[in-house]
């Protein structure tokens, strides 16, 4: 998860149309991609800041 938060705002910020995410109610548990699965709250955190940055790049 150490990446995916700002990997995923730099992307939104350098012109992506959009992400794919990983999202597991309990990572340290998920089967595969646990490393670098959000947590529903992060998600929903991520979701707020990255429609800032796409309104302020003009993409949204």
């Amino acid at each position: 998860t150490r990446y995916v938060l700002p990997v995923a705002r730099a992307g939104i910020a350098a012109g992506a149309d959009g992400l794919l995410v990983e999202v597991h109610c309990n990572p340290e548990e998920a089967l595969s991609d646990g490393g670098q699965s959000l947590r529903p709250d992060q998600y929903s955190e991520l979701v707020r800041q990255v429609r800032v940055i796409a309104r302020a790049v003009e993409r949204s």
